[in-house]
């Protein structure tokens, strides 16, 4: 990896005086540590905190509003308009900042498909978020970086705010991004993650157009080349139940789905490690060392161990590394086209089935719904499950319009005649509070059993509200707990909560109805209004 450069010129910021290139992970921390912005933890890890904000900030992401944007952008509350005057001027503000700073620079890829990729530089006043921005971006080899030349610019100036009065933001901090620039404005905001899921906003913009579909999941491959994609909200299993030692591991978070495969963007992890233990993630765990950044954590007192369980800055603690810092990835980070596809909720109404085969139209609309449900307890005033839906598994991310990945995504699964299936972490016999989580070696058996081929010969049954097909038998796993409503005690009870939870997913997709496609409109849930 390339070193710094003193006498590397920054064409985008020709003001700056100190300016660093592409250092080495030793010289990042070096600086980090003498700025007093880190600590190194026992096992050589760099622990920082992020300040006020310790996540994405959604609701201050802006696009800029232009002649090229204009007419492509999903505006609305997803992506904020910014007029292109008003990004101009911000622009000129960040710039004007980041000339005074001593900067870290560092160019690299996102795509690991060379047909796909881009180059991105990233441009930092602080050496960590340079670290973070080495870690989770593809790394080019030194004779890569001779010449390179960025197809987009990340500027990030967590000291500088934005007014909002004059700058036309919500608040001081802010991510505005231009298409037709090419560029990305992160400020007032020293939340590493802003970086990461900019430029998944823009793979999300640019893919489409060239016939790839960008996907939030996590991706694998076994022994015979046959690969896996899990999509999952937060807290459905994503991360943990595609970790398989006996199969690699494409990528944990950003991927491509193209005529010839899947690809990852990214080259690392950015692993939540809250009560991360050795047991439960021993492949995270082990991947916490020297190059790794640890955000958000606390020391137990009088030592450099990290609390994992301690969440008083914030639940969403998090570690960023290289993904050859896991002893099973894949590199580079792609393979071939996906045999499996495992959509991953967490119903906390238990409801739906442990699992379940889906057609098309009904994998189409899963993926708009991208549903999954919060359990009481988890914030104020949820005192029971509530629903949470986020299109695509990552609505936040995409710039067009939610049914143009699922589309995408149809047309793929048709094409490739991939088998689709829907798997229910959440809660069997009963919502949460009267029935149970479904036990995580019932769940493995039931991929395994997907992966393996063992789902083909056996019977299946429909449920009546989702239109679902259960399995009758899975090797590994008690057929009692199969059908929903048969693990109910009481089957009228589950069958008015069934319905609750089919309004549910009308309701949420009465957004998409005029655009949708004949395909998911009739894979939605039959409301029986008697019940």
């Amino acid at each position: 990896m390339a070193t710094a450069s003193p006498s590397f010129s920054l064409p985008e910021l020709p003001g700056a005086s100190k300016v660093h290139y592409n250092q080495s992970l030793a010289e990042l921390v070096e600086a980090t540590l003498a700025r007093g912005e880190g600590q190194l933890v026992e096992n050589g890890a760099l622990a920082v905190r992020t300040g006020k904000f310790t996540g994405r900030s959604p609701k201050d992401k802006f696009v800029s509003k232009d002649a090229v944007s204009e007419s492509q952008i999903w505006w609305g509350s997803v992506n904020n308009e910014l007029p292109e005057a008003k990004f101009d001027g911000l622009e000129a503000k960040v710039r004007g900042y980041l000339a005074k700073q001593e900067l870290w620079v560092r160019d690299c890829y996102a795509g690991a498909d060379p047909k796909y990729r881009i180059k991105v530089r990233v441009i930092n006043q602080n050496p960590w978020h340079n670290l973070f921005a080495n870690n989770l971006f593809i790394r080019p080899s030194n004779e890569e970086l001779v010449g390179f030349t960025p197809d987009w610019t990340i500027l990030c100036a967590p000291g500088f705010e934005a007014d909002p009065a004059v700058d036309g933001t919500k608040a001081g901090n802010f991510t505005a991004l231009s298409v037709s620039k090419k560029l990305i404005l992160i400020g007032g905001s020293a939340y590493t993650g802003e970086m990461k899921k900019g430029i998944f906003t823009v793979m999300n913009y640019l893919l489409p157009l060239q016939g790839v579909l960008p996907m939030h999941c996590s991706a694998n491959v076994g022994a015979g080349g046959d690969v896996a994609i899990f999509f999952g909200l937060s807290g459905t299993g994503k991360t943990t139940l595609s970790a398989d030692p006996a199969r690699g591991l494409i990528g944990d978070d950003e991927h491509g789905w193209s005529d010839e495969g899947v690809f990852n963007f990214e080259g690392g992890c950015y692993a939540k490690c809250i009560d991360l233990s050795k047991e439960k993630e021993p492949m995270i765990w082990d991947a916490i060392k020297f190059g790794s950044l640890v955000e958000n954590t606390t020391f137990y007192t009088g030592s450099r161990s990290v609390n994992y369980a301690d969440q008083s800055i914030t639940e969403n603690t998090r570690v960023a590394y290289p993904i050859d810092y896991i002893s099973n990835a894949v590199l580079p980070s792609r393979a071939g086209l996906p045999q499996n596809i495992f959509l991953l909720t967490a119903d906390a109404f238990g409801v739906l089935p442990p699992i379940s085969k889906l057609t098309p139209g009904q994998a189409m609309m899963q993926f708009i719904s991208g549903y999954t449900a919060k359990v009481a307890g988890t914030e104020a005033g949820v005192k029971e499950p509530q629903a949470t839906f986020s299109a695509c598994y990552g609505q936040a991310f995409l710039p067009l319009h939610p049914t143009t990945y699922a589309k995408m995504l149809g047309e793929k699964i048709a094409k490739h005649q991939v088998n689709v299936w829907l798997i229910n972490t959440g809660w069997s016999g009963g919502p949460y509070g009267v029935g149970s989580r479904m036990k995580l070696a019932y769940t493995r058996a039931m991929i395994t059993a997907a992966l393996e081929g063992k789902l083909r010969s056996v019977n299946y049954e429909t449920d009546a509200i989702f239109g679902l097909s259960i399995p009758t038998t899975v090797p590994n796993v008690p057929s009692e707990v199969l059908n929903p409503r048969t693990a109910w005690a009481d089957t009228a009870a589950y069958d008015k909560q069934a319905n609750h939870l089919a309004k549910l997913f009308v309701e949420n997709f009465a957004k998409y109805q005029d655009f949708a496609t004949p395909e998911m409109k009739a894979a939605l849930p039959r409301v029986m209004e008697a019940v």
